[in-house]
């Protein structure tokens, strides 16, 4: 006789302290890296987020695709630089980036949701006004072309859909002279959980972790409070310290962010 039911039943206790606090509650999960690329756990990543749906929470997906971006330039020929970790992005690469997020990432993922059993609506920040946007200078000081932050989320327009629907966001946006800009998919997300004051914002990213010694993957920092984060700031290098920047801005009601 298969011990499976009995199994599953002991799981579902488990997690049934966890479901009953985040029911009812937004959780904005930064998509990107490897789960974008590998098939595997891009059908885990649809399951999980409409599992989150299901239990009574309000998943809102932000993603990037930095990699198929990388991939496109390179297939026409273009050259791929960066500075402080963003993509320098003349007219031509913005051009291709909301070529490959929009038409393409974007509605890969709501097939994904909608075959896993909830229906989702891709949206980028240009969709009704979603972002309103301005230009970003990496470090305060460097030029690197159309790439911007995000000045304002119109959150009416999130919450209409949420109330239905799975939000997926294309991390583009415009600014008021309809000028678009390629936007960090990390800023995109933090920008999106604070405007609608998610109780949760989780990234997923193919970065192996925050190490307290980069030489040393045993010293993984797997939890920490803005103030720490704020005080390990300055030694954190690469894309954790974009992530690091984001949860230093302490927007999640003074929570923990895992």
């Amino acid at each position: 006789m298969s011990t499976r039911p009995a199994h599953d039943v002991a799981t579902l206790l488990e997690a049934l302290p966890y479901i009953r606090e985040f029911h009812g509650k937004t959780v904005v999960i930064k998509y990107g890296g490897a789960a974008m690329t590998d098939p595997v756990l891009r059908e885990e990543f649809a399951r999980d987020v409409v599992l989150l749906k299901y239990v009574g929470m309000n998943p809102v997906v932000v993603h990037g695709g930095g990699p198929g971006i990388t991939d496109y330039m390179e297939r026409l020929g273009m050259e791929v630089k960066f500075v402080e970790g963003l993509r320098v992005s003349d007219a031509a690469t913005v051009e291709v980036a909301k070529m490959v997020l929009v038409g393409k990432e974007n509605k890969d993922i709501v097939l994904r949701l909608n075959h896993a059993g909830q229906p989702a609506v891709g949206l980028s920040g240009d969709d009704g006004l979603l972002f309103r946007v301005r230009k970003h200078l990496a470090g305060g000081q460097h030029d690197i072309g159309f790439v911007g932050e995000i000045e304002h989320v119109d959150v009416d327009v999130l919450n209409h859909i949420a109330a239905d629907y799975i939000p997926v966001i294309a991390s583009v946006g415009a600014d008021e002279t309809g000028q678009s800009y390629n936007i960090n998919a990390d800023e995109a997300a933090g920008a999106v959980a604070e405007a609608l004051r998610a109780y949760k914002l989780v990234f997923l990213t193919d970065v192996p972790a925050w190490l307290a010694d980069p030489s040393d993957p045993s010293t993984r920092i797997g939890q920490a409070t803005a103030a720490e984060v704020t005080e390990r700031l300055d030694g954190v290098t690469g894309g954790m310290r974009r992530i690091g920047s984001l949860i230093r801005i302490d927007f999640v009601r003074k929570s923990i962010i895992k």
